[in-house]
Order: structure tokens, then sequence, then C-alpha cells
């Protein structure tokens, strides 16, 4: 099992979050402990080192997103089971990691996500923050059809079955994107509560700014539709765009059969075909973007069983 850490300047917290780190657990042959130094200026990656931990740097910080893929790829490398993720500034506590991983190694999911939320608002977590993170949980519960209540916590459990699916694109952030990943391929993921502590005067790097992070965070979670359920979002859009069409040039028909005129209602007759012109189109669009994700997934097949070929492979040798 891999318990990775991301870090950007973290060289007052690393040191103890490391020491605090489980090294033995019960089903657990051996425990390697990952920091991805994501470009840190302050030594952050020295003292990792120091505290026997594997380090992967970043020249320059990369985001979230970039040190959470270099983490799988390290773990599918390092032939792990597990692949635990949790930050590097003591918000979590280590001692959730048994229950974290639980379900994993009795095979009731592929992926534990932390759920901070079970009890309400956690201490000191600013209410503009809560209701962010519920307002994103909601759109990826409806995005994936399954209910989540915390889907953007990196404290985290994947198993090896998990990392061979995952194909992660963001650089931002990929704890949304991890679970639509996941969750269209059909893999099971489970919520588990935990206690969770926020400091005050410490500021969230990713959801700092609340403008920044909702147009990041749409964006991936947009895309992730697009990707997964075009004919879904196509097909709305499209209907939507038919059914003001019909509204349009119902009104106008029935006016006329009641008047005899179309007139001063003509141009209801224009808007309405274009209306349900663009609304072909989008339908279309929908078809063809369908047949590309069919694609996609077949890509997506290949690459899975190219990762586990080269795991057979790396084992034989």
């Amino acid at each position: 099992m891999i318990i990775y850490l991301p870090a950007f300047n973290e060289a007052e917290n690393i040191e103890q979050v490391i020491n605090s780190l489980p090294r033995k657990l019960r089903g657990v042959n051996q425990i390697e402990i990952l920091v991805v130094d994501d470009g840190s200026t302050d030594g952050t990656a020295a003292i990792a080192r120091g505290e026997k931990a594997t380090v992967i740097s970043h020249h320059r910080n990369r985001g979230l997103g970039v040190a959470f893929q270099n983490a799988v790829r390290y773990a599918l490398d390092q032939d792990a089971d597990i692949l635990v993720s949790i930050d590097a500034d003591g918000q979590f506590d280590p001692g959730d990691i048994p229950g974290l991983i639980s379900p994993i190694q009795e095979g009731d999911c592929h992926m534990v996500t932390a759920n901070r939320f079970e009890s309400g608002k956690p201490e000191n977590m600013p209410r503009s923050k809560y209701w962010g993170n519920k307002q994103v949980s909601r759109i990826v519960s409806v995005v994936s059809g399954v209910k989540f209540k915390d889907v953007s916590c990196g404290f985290r459990a994947y198993s090896k079955e998990a990392l061979y699916h995952l194909n992660l694109f963001g650089s931002y952030s990929y704890t949304h994107e991890a679970i639509l990943n996941l969750v269209f391929k059909g893999l099971e993921i489970v919520e588990y509560p935990i206690e969770v502590k926020y400091f005050p005067e410490r500021e969230s790097r990713i959801a700092s700014n609340l403008f920044k992070y909702t147009y990041n965070m749409s964006k991936i979670i947009f895309r992730s539709m697009l990707d997964y359920r075009p004919l879904f979002f196509f097909g709305n859009l499209g209907f939507l765009c038919l059914l003001i069409a019909f509204l349009f040039v119902g009104y106008l028909l029935v006016f006329y059969f009641i008047t005899g005129a179309f007139t001063p209602y003509k141009s209801f007759g224009f808007i309405g075909l274009g209306f349900g012109i663009f609304g072909l189109l989008i339908l279309f669009i929908g078809l063809v973007a369908d047949m590309l994700n069919r694609i996609r997934l077949n890509q997506d097949r290949i690459l899975y069983r190219m990762k586990i070929k080269t795991d057979h492979h790396r084992e034989d040798h």
C-alpha cells in the first residue's frame, strides 16, 4: 500500500504528518509513504526525504491534478494494491486510514472517499466553502446518477482495479473527475464518514478564490458530462430547442386558424424555424458525440488492458 501526500510549501507540517502515518496495518504487507512535491520553495522535499519518504518533485507548481496522476503512475509501477491520498497539512486524522481502506480490503468497492459532512458543517469551515461543496456534490450526484455527500475531499483510498481504470486529464484538481471517471466505468464508490480539522488562519489553495474554483470545477464537470453522457446533454438541449420551436410555431398556427392571418405574429414562424433547425443540429451533434464517445470508451478499455499486461509482464520479470 502507498500513502500519498501532495505537498506545496508544507515544510511547517510535513514532518509531523509523515510521522503520524501508520507503518503497519492489518492485512497490509508493506506501507510506503509517497510525497509529490509540487514545486515547493521552502524545503518541503528535503524534509520529506529526511523522514524516509519517497519524493517525486516538480520543478514548478503544476497543480493538484498532475500531482495525483504522477502518484497513480507510481503506484501502478510499484504494484501497489491500494493507494491512499491524504493532505499534507494535518487536516485529516491518519487514524481513519484503517476504516477508509477496509471496504476495499473486504472487496465491497473499488474506491472509498472520505465524507466530511456526515454531521453537517465541520467546525471552523467557512460557510461559503461548505455551501459551495454541497452544491458541487449535488451536481456530481445528478451527472453521475449516484448520491454523494462530499465529492471534493482529498482523503481517499483506491484499489488497484480503480488505478487501472483512472485516465484523468485535469491539472487544476482531480477529485470530481476521478469520481465521474470511475462511476461511468461501472466501478463501485462508497463514502466513509470522518472528522476534519479546519485551521482559520490557513487558506485553501484550491478554493481560496471562489469564482476561480467554481469556474474550474464547472469546466471539469461539464467536460466529464460531454465525455461520458454526450447524448444526454445534447439530446436534452436539442429537445428543448425543438420544444421552443413547437411553441412559437404552434401559437402562430392557432392564431392563424382563429383570425385567418399571420400578422402581427409572422416573426414567430421565423423564430420557431430557427429554433427547430438549431435543435436538429444539436441532436445531430449529440449523435456524432455519442459515436465518438463509444470510440473513446474502446480506447479506455485498450488502455486498461495495456496497464494490466504491463503489470503482469513486470511480475514475470
